[in-house]
């Protein structure tokens, strides 16, 4: 019998997965506090399971046996891919799982914004209604409005037919290509990045993190924006320039802000907190019980087909395999 190989967790998963995986490999559980250079060079690691870590060149230079990391996630950020490709490691991720769970925070966090339902939220605990509200404590409407989507990939996608089918709302994006099979079926219409920010009532930010999208939206971008418009972030934080953001909600340049994604993370303290036109969630974008399972199974299955012979469902470099 072929000796089993090893496996790292990052994160805790369910000891079912935990039962599973032991089925075929050694599992080592990375455990808070440890070092996580020592875990992977205290056994010849060949895969690792988990999200949130950055793995790079300096974590994986002396992990040699390494063959795949499993993402439990879509976005890749964390990840030196330049590096996995030299190395040929697999890097796998977990799309399509989280789509609907992530496009409903990001309605949630439009919907929040609009009507001030944090802010009002807090002034009703502290005991202020003690009359009929006056227009100062009105928020604005979401139904008919127009939604810009920046990055109209299957998560915008299906931000957009909320927009669309759920609230009438007219639909603009901006994507590095057309999407004709959308434009047919929502309406939505094509818009060059500065005609986008000029015309949506919401901006929702959806695009992945990259050298071209780092601060995309900033001081120039957010002076475009109507002022009435709502910002969106959904995507990761580096996209929106967080410091022209904070200035542009203090100022009026926009209306609000809802915030699912920082510049760092975690966060215990932000220029943001204390603004009542800023709705703020610590990166909850797929954070219910099914999505995240869902999401450990796929990184499970990923793995082992990895590992085992197979093909992975979802291969953010599969050309590594090729080689």
């Amino acid at each position: 019998m072929p000796m089993k190989k090893n496996v790292v967790v990052l994160n805790r998963l369910a000891p079912d997965l935990v039962e599973r995986l032991a089925e075929h490999f050694n599992v080592v559980q990375f455990e808070s506090g440890q070092d996580l250079q020592s875990v992977l060079t205290s056994v010849p690691v060949h895969g690792v399971i988990g999200a949130g870590r950055q793995l790079g060149r300096r974590e994986l230079e002396n992990v040699s046996e390494l063959e795949v990391i499993s993402t439990i996630s879509v976005g890749y950020d964390n990840y030196d891919l330049d590096y996995l490709n030299e190395r040929s490691i697999l890097l796998t991720n977990t799309p399509d799982v989280l789509t609907e769970t992530t496009a409903d925070l990001a309605f949630t966090l439009m919907l929040a914004t609009a009507r001030r339902i944090v802010e009002l939220d807090n002034w009703l605990r502290a005991g202020n209604w003690r009359a009929g509200l006056g227009s100062k404590y009105f928020g604005c409407d979401v139904h008919g409005k127009t939604l810009g989507i920046l990055g109209l990939g299957n998560i915008g996608a299906a931000i957009a037919r909320r927009g669309r089918l759920g609230f009438g709302m007219r639909v603009l994006y901006t994507a590095n290509s057309r999407k004709p099979a959308l434009e047919q079926e929502l309406d939505a219409e094509f818009r060059e990045l500065d005609g986008l920010l000029a015309e949506a009532d919401f901006l929702c930010v959806v695009v992945p993190l990259s050298e071209q999208t780092r601060k995309l939206i900033g001081q120039r971008e957010l002076e475009r924006m109507k002022s009435s418009a709502i910002l969106v972030n959904i995507a990761r934080g580096p996209v929106v320039d967080e410091a022209a953001l904070v200035e542009a909600l203090r100022s009026g340049q926009i209306r609000g802000a809802g915030l699912d994604v920082f510049e760092r993370e975690p966060l215990t303290e932000s220029p943001l907190f204390a603004l009542d036109n800023v709705v703020a969630v610590p990166h909850i974008g797929s954070a219910t019980h099914e999505t995240r399972r869902a999401m450990a199974e796929l990184a499970v299955r990923n793995l082992e087909l990895a590992l085992l012979g197979g093909t992975p469902l979802h291969m953010v470099n599969p050309q590594v395999r090729a080689g």
